[in-house]
């Protein structure tokens, strides 16, 4: 029979790795890779158990999605377990090239809108309260996620010394808390700009609840549309979405909007990879497929040349990988815990694309396959004197 076949060949490879895990067949067969197994991948057909028996993460993760397998066991655990098949499939680790999209605006609108417009209840259910997607920032393993996120807020606010009275632009502003808080505790006047309809109009309206429309506007614009020039840009989150040969476009785009004497803070995922591939073992091709169309990490060094290219000085780098680990992993307990609300929301295919999704970026970031760099910079020459930051560092962890 075809299915023994497959079954026999699948334990050739994997028996001598002591995965701790069973594979359960529609026919009631099962094999076990180690000891009382804590976790049971649940083959329901004959394609499902193709998927298993070539694993690679996307492979899995797509048998998934799609019914033919489910899963039992920790979040966590069903995470370590896939990526323990994939690595010993007998497959590449990485593509062997980084590849780049056009990037066109309708392209990236596009991916903006499948990723984020799926609904601000979707998202309500899992993030805090300010509605903030992106690494929060811990001063102990014991912060709650609501005050890591405001105090990632205060610490890139810090970091580039917004004044009252000076001008913000925050690209791909999201659903407007850094906006905000830039606009009501730091006095500036701020204008942030996103792709989402949703997040427009959650920010708008919010904005509008709090009395900061004399201060604050979200405007839904592309970052090439935008117009003027600003004492400070913040980019949170969002130059994963620009593309690899589009960086040093990006890069100079922000050059030509910063004011004499200006500071920008870049904060985004990175690649670990010095020539910028995709992740390991296909968990990048299962991002791409169901989760961030077109999106693409480069690797720090690549966002350091491409930033010097464009005009920009890089004046201080700090690697948050571990921020952002702990921030997937209370993030996809709360997903966890809100799973029938979830299903209802967005249905079930969203719900198992999310729900692994969410965890597998956390072990994505505990074991190195990318980072979180936010790096700092200032506008290279210009007309205004003096250098717009301390001699130290003193400056940015003073509450």
């Amino acid at each position: 029979m075809f299915w023994q076949a497959l079954i026999d060949d699948f334990m050739s490879r994997m028996q001598l790795h002591a995965i701790p895990v069973r594979i359960q067949l529609w026919n009631g067969h099962a094999v076990d890779l180690a000891p009382e197994p804590p976790v049971v991948i649940r083959v329901k057909s004959l394609k499902g158990l193709r998927h298993v028996a070539r694993a690679s993460l996307d492979s899995l993760g797509q048998a998934y999605v799609e019914g033919h397998i489910d899963l039992e066991g920790k979040l966590l655990d069903l995470i370590d377990v896939a990526t323990q098949l994939a690595c010993h499939s007998g497959q590449a680790e990485r593509n062997d090239n980084a590849e780049s999209s056009s990037h066109s605006r309708e392209l990236d609108r596009s991916a903006i809108q499948y990723h984020y417009d799926v609904s601000n209840a979707f998202y309500a259910q899992w993030l805090d309260p300010q509605m903030v997607y992106s690494c929060a920032y811990f001063h102990t393993r014991d912060d709650t996620l609501e005050a890591a996120q405001r105090q990632k807020i205060d610490h890139i606010l810090t970091k580039i010394r917004l004044q009252p009275g000076q001008t913000l632009l925050d690209i791909g502003c999201g659903w407007g808390a850094l906006a905000i808080r830039a606009a009501s505790h730091y006095g500036a006047k701020v204008l942030g700009v996103t792709l989402s309809e949703n997040q427009y109009e959650f920010a708008r309206e919010r904005i509008q609840r709090e009395g900061l429309a004399d201060r604050c506007e979200v405007r839904l614009l592309d970052y090439r549309d935008v117009s003027g020039k600003f004492d400070r840009i913040t980019s949170v989150g969002m130059f994963e979405h620009v593309g690899l040969a589009n960086l040093e476009t990006y890069f100079r785009c922000i050059d030509e909007h910063l004011e004499d004497g200006g500071v920008v803070m870049n904060h985004g995922i990175t690649s670990t990879d010095p020539w910028s591939r995709s992740s390991p073992w296909g968990g990048g091709d299962f991002i791409d497929r169901y989760v961030f169309p077109h999106g693409e990490l480069p690797h720090i060094s690549l966002v350091l040349q491409t930033m010097s290219a464009a005009g920009l000085e890089a004046a201080d780098v700090e690697n948050l990988r571990h921020h952002y680990a702990l921030t997937l992993q209370h993030w996809a307990a709360r997903f966890e815990a809100a799973g029938d609300s979830i299903r209802t929301l967005a249905g079930e295919e969203r719900y198992r694309i999310w729900r692994i999704y969410l965890a597998g970026c956390a072990h994505a970031f505990t074991h190195e396959w990318v980072a979180l760099h936010q790096v700092l910079g200032i506008k290279r020459g210009g007309a205004r004197p003096g250098y717009p930051l301390p001699l130290t560092r003193d400056y940015m962890y003073v509450h």
